[in-house]
């Protein structure tokens, strides 16, 4: 079984799991995070959030952190912005990427975004025209690909016809999350399969929570199918508050630690993403979500 000799890792855990953490963090704490992050030589992260605090608390000040962080020039420090407000608030902040977010399953749509999937494809138009004309570019993500609370189980090609969408409409690269964390190999490996019929899977990304604890043996699957990007949220923090019962992305930490036993190279540290993971972990009040640095953590003590 041949796999990639790079791997790219998105650190989502400053917005994807932060989000979701019910302990407040001042500017300060996330500021620090994301400097630790990009320390340990991730090329990656997702800083914030450019959305309404009413909804996602946790992401109030993004525009505040994006102008106290210590930008490194390997690193691209990206924010979510699901409208046009949000893209004119991230432009006004610095940023250089974006992301938008569809989903695979309609009730998840209707849920998350309030509004169809085919709708939620049309309010993404003008953020990509405007972000052609700011030299912007965007990421997309897919929502419950292997699972919805309110659905089921998703058609495969449902997946392909939303990543075509967003891939078509200049998204440079897909990542196609399994929210819930339902997935298993098989499935995960046969959805990429899928998918690439339409998008390169060199445009392809996992993003995998571990509900199941099945999201490494996911990856694992996927790298079998050529696929070289993947999420991780240090710590494992986060989760999804629409699908009940949820747990966060897989940890960064325990990705890095396979990927290390593969031979695949990451430019990453893992002692320091550790770290990183330990301290948040004690700014929220909460156990580390990963097993790798839990282990650390015990052998080193």
């Amino acid at each position: 079984m041949s796999f990639p000799s790079q791997v790219r890792l998105v650190e989502v855990g400053p917005r994807d799991g932060l989000q979701n953490e019910k302990q407040p963090l001042s500017v300060a704490d996330k500021v620090a995070l994301i400097n630790a992050l990009s320390d340990s030589g991730l090329s990656y992260i997702e800083a914030g959030s450019f959305v309404s605090p009413k909804w996602v608390p946790q992401m109030a000040g993004s525009a505040e952190v994006f102008a106290q962080i210590q930008r490194s020039d390997s690193t691209t420090y990206a924010a979510l912005t699901p409208n046009m407000q949000g893209f004119e608030a991230a432009m006004a902040a610095g940023v250089k990427e974006i992301a938008v977010f569809g989903a695979a399953s309609e009730s998840f749509s209707q849920k998350n975004i309030n509004c169809s999937i085919s709708e939620s494809l049309r309010r993404f138009e003008p953020i990509m025209v405007a972000a052609k004309e700011n030299n912007v570019r965007v990421r997309g993500y897919v929502s419950c690909i292997l699972g919805c609370p309110y659905e089921g189980e998703i058609a495969p090609e449902k997946v392909r016809t939303v990543a075509k969408a967003l891939y078509d409409m200049g998204c440079y690269e897909i990542s196609l999350g399994d929210t819930i964390g339902v997935g298993t190999p098989k499935k995960a490996a046969a959805l990429f399969a899928e998918v690439a019929k339409d998008v390169p899977r060199t445009q392809l990304a996992g993003h995998f929570h571990d509900t199941y604890g099945q999201a490494l043996a996911n990856i694992y699957a996927s790298l079998s199918e050529g696929i070289a990007v993947f999420d991780s949220s240090v710590a494992g923090l986060g989760g999804c508050p629409y699908a009940k019962g949820a747990s966060g992305n897989v940890a960064t930490e325990d990705v890095l630690y396979m990927l290390n036993g593969l031979g695949i190279h990451t430019g990453i540290n893992l002692e320091k993403v550790i770290a990183a993971g330990l301290k948040i972990s004690a700014i929220l009040g909460r156990e580390t979500g990963s097993r790798v640095a839990r282990a650390w953590h015990c052998s080193a003590n």
